[in-house]
């Protein structure tokens, strides 16, 4: 559901992410989708069986690597949030689906432009299992706009984007990019786990195939690993294959886990916000934070392209401390009662971690005037976390 059946007017983002993906024949008039676990799907005949055999069995049950009702629900919700985009494909993780999405479209010989603010693992696929394939990366600065066309070659093929960008959050201009992109027949690829469609809706600015670590904001509750990717027309069909051939499906149990927190991902995305710019304007007045890196803050680079292309921010980002060392960042983070020490985010939990991108950034090496923390904004009050923070803080003091 897209659109309000009675004004033919677009729908809300609050109202889609409850509504969508919810077809009656999939809910049965239970609220939400059940989970339907299946390995084998019977038939009733040879004639039946074969005539389910087809390239495309997308929405309709043919073995259980191929879905049900309960991965079709939440893809189809994912679907809805990209207005202008074709289908979506589930995955066990994040990583899986960017590996999917980059397969899809790569072949040995073939370039990638890879931001430099790429997430780690991201990093670690091209060099790798891409390299492995006979696939170079080439990696850009992630500022450099339309100023990427310089670096397409004749073998040039895909530019990936992740913006804003991991660990420093430099925010990219999508658009600029997207434009050079289509003039040399390139194809685009949009990691959107920070912002989510609700933030930057990808599709729709031109992106063609955008991808979701679906383990964060979508299952909201850190309990569940998943991920999507999310096509323009004309790309989901070798999206599609490609998944199907590498065997990729993610499970029912999941799928609802992720269909049951897209439910409330609007109202938490709200509430991540509030928090975390409170708490980010409260570092960039300590003595102790030489720089507070936040899409929505001036202090962040590309803080004017957000401003023209989002629709909010969410509650992941950095701050640079002001002098201090490894002993004194680690002091500040054991400190904290309040935020946990782990990976991930887009819990309703608070997290805290060493952020170190020195030590993968090739092609932007940015210079900081102490050691990085990433701070994952959970649901807590912020008041608590603030008072929490100031508890690090004079910690980090203490040891310098």
């Amino acid at each position: 559901m897209t659109d309000d059946t009675t004004t033919g007017r677009p729908l809300g983002d609050a109202t889609r992410v409850v509504q969508a993906g919810r077809r009656p024949e999939w809910t049965q008039g239970i609220v939400n989708t059940p989970v339907w676990r299946a390995s084998t799907i019977l038939y009733d005949s040879i004639a039946d069986l074969r005539a389910n055999a087809r390239p495309d069995t997308h929405h309709r049950l043919y073995y259980g690597r191929r879905g049900t009702p309960t991965q079709w629900s939440l893809a189809d919700a994912l679907t809805a949030l990209e207005p202008g985009a074709e289908a979506t494909f589930l995955y066990p993780s994040g990583v899986a689906a960017m590996a999917a999405a980059l397969l899809s479209v790569l072949s040995p010989g073939d370039e990638l432009l890879l931001v430099d603010s790429a997430y780690d693992p991201t990093r670690g696929q091209a060099m790798q299992l891409l390299k492995r394939f006979g696939i170079t990366t080439r990696f850009y600065d992630p500022l450099i706009g339309a100023g990427i066309e310089a670096l397409i070659g004749p073998a040039t093929k895909a530019i990936f984007l992740e913006s804003p960008g991991s660990l420093t959050f430099e925010v990219q201009d999508v658009p600029a990019i997207v434009v050079v992109a289509k003039a040399h027949g390139l194809t685009t690829l949009l990691d959107n786990t920070w912002a989510t469609p609700l933030f930057f809706p990808a599709i729709e600015k031109g992106i063609d195939l955008t991808i979701l670590a679906a383990t964060k904001y979508v299952v909201g509750h850190s309990d569940a690993m998943l991920g999507s990717v999310t096509a323009a027309p004309g790309h989901y069909a070798r999206l599609r294959d490609t998944s199907y051939q590498l065997g990729q499906v993610a499970s029912p149990d999941d799928s609802w886990l992720g269909s049951r927190g897209l439910r409330t991902m609007a109202v938490r995305l709200a509430q991540h916000q509030r928090s975390a710019l409170e708490i980010a304007h409260w570092l960039a007045e300590r003595p102790e934070v030489a720089q507070v890196l936040h899409p929505a803050l001036p202090s962040c680079p590309g803080h004017d392209t957000w401003a023209r292309d989002f629709k909010g921010s969410s509650g992941l980002f950095s701050f640079a401390l002001n002098g201090g060392g490894e002993t004194a960042r680690a002091a500040l983070i054991d400190a904290l009662d309040l935020f946990g020490i782990g990976y991930s985010w887009g819990g309703f939990e608070s997290l805290a971690i060493p952020a170190d991108p020195a030590r993968i950034r090739t092609a932007a090496p940015r210079d900081y005037a102490g050691p990085m923390v990433r701070l994952q904004i959970g649901l807590e009050d912020p008041a608590d976390l603030i008072a929490d923070l100031e508890r690090g803080l004079a910690a980090f003091r203490a040891k310098l």
